[in-house]
């Protein structure tokens, strides 16, 4: 076998976002009177140590990487993961931005087997939507043909229960056009949480097999919006990782386009809104989004974009809403551990995953075009867990959680 080339190991640890004495836990090394955890891996990292064939199976499971990437001569150079449409780079800890390149390597690998599975099995079929679509056309073209990728009125959307079912009918209403949508904000555990200043949502521009990833560590009203958003780069072309309300005209173009869809500008111009009283107005936007089945921010946010409030004021109120969103989660969170019967990890795994990802591993299992294995990497799941999930499915039809 080849030796390891040392700088690979500080690489696979650096791009997993990764400090050392974390990956040292990870891997199970310990402090000793002899050296520290840190200091152990240290050893193979600086090249005093051969890490043996089970140590690089360890830190290919831990650091998301296959482990034909520890026997390269030289680190490859930084991956392509599309367009970066996000301007606020300073609200990004290097830690979310490693594990988001993490996150987005993982889904490309997916992506990449979903279409393969497609084309290997002749069901690969050219999704025209797929950059049909140049801003040159003007917000109000790119609406029209979000409405009929779609095919939801904003009076669908707000007909149902609450903001996760009306999610759920955009979801569904995608998934049918052809587009895979999964909920992610993490790398399996709570500790790899991104944040949302790092990433609200990427797309995936393939005509075979669209993806849009939504962070669901965002507030569930906000998931609509997003989606939406997402849709409209799917419909542009582009592949890469955004983040609502920031300075760049793509994001901008994409943002109108989706407030648009949920909240015509028509309804904002027809509300007085009373800037004058802080506290008032956040309570009447409030009300407002909660009826519109939107989230708060959002509202703000495109009541600033209508003219009716100011940068100052939308800032103000879209911070309060954070806060009241963090506070608003932590009390569910509370609530869900004293409650007994919570969904068990396949409801939400399943919820998460979406229907059309799910439907494609069960039906390629069934004809022997998908093994096991290759079936729990596309749905991000041990090889353990793929047949109680698909039964799962099957026992609920893939219903809302």
């Amino acid at each position: 076998m080849p030796r390891v080339n040392p700088e690979i190991l500080v690489w696979a640890r650096e791009t997993a976002g990764l400090g050392a004495a974390e990956a040292a836990r990870k891997l199970g090394y310990r402090d000793s009177d002899r050296a520290s955890a840190a200091q152990k891996l240290a050893e193979f990292e600086e090249g005093v140590k051969e890490p043996s064939r089970s140590l690089l199976s360890k830190m290919a499971q831990q650091y998301r990487r296959p482990l034909l990437a520890f026997y390269l001569s030289q680190p490859p150079a930084k991956g392509d993961r599309g367009a970066d449409f996000r301007t606020r780079a300073a609200a990004r800890s290097a830690t979310d931005a490693a594990t988001l390149d993490a996150l987005i390597r993982d889904v490309q690998a997916r992506q990449s087997m979903v279409r393969a599975v497609l084309e290997a099995e002749d069901a690969a079929a050219a999704l025209e939507f797929v950059g049909s679509l140049r801003m040159t056309e003007g917000a109000s073209a790119a609406l029209a043909s979000l409405r009929t990728l779609l095919d939801v009125s904003v009076a669908q959307y707000r007909s149902e229960r609450n903001a996760s079912y009306a999610f759920n009918l955009l979801r569904n209403s995608a998934e049918r056009a052809g587009i895979y949508v999964l909920l992610i904000g993490n790398l399996g555990n709570y500790r790899t949480n991104i944040a949302t200043d790092s990433f609200r949502g990427f797309a995936i521009a393939d005509r075979i097999a669209p993806f849009i990833v939504i962070n669901d560590q965002d507030a569930r009203p906000a998931w609509s919006f997003t989606l939406l958003h997402e849709a409209v780069h799917l419909l542009l072309g582009h592949t890469g990782v955004g983040n609502v309300r920031t300075d760049s005209a793509v994001e901008r173009f994409c943002d109108d386009v989706a407030g648009e869809f949920l909240l015509p500008t028509d309804e904002l111009n027809a509300v007085h809104w009373d800037s004058s009283d802080l506290n008032a107005l956040s309570g009447q936007i409030s009300d407002f989004a909660d009826g519109k089945k939107v989230s708060r921010s959002m509202a703000a946010y495109q009541a600033y974009r209508a003219g009716r409030i100011d940068r100052e004021t939308c800032s103000h109120l879209t911070a309060a809403y954070r806060q009241q969103w963090r506070e608003e989660r932590e009390r569910q969170r509370a609530r869900n551990r004293e409650q007994e019967g919570s969904p068990n990890y396949y409801t939400i795994r399943r919820h998460r995953l979406g229907n059309r990802i799910t439907d494609l591993a069960r039906q390629m299992m069934a004809t022997d075009a998908l093994s096991t294995s290759k079936a729990a990497r596309i749905l991000g799941v041990k090889s353990r867990q793929v047949q109680p999930l698909l039964d799962s499915f099957g026992r609920s039809g893939g219903r809302r959680a």
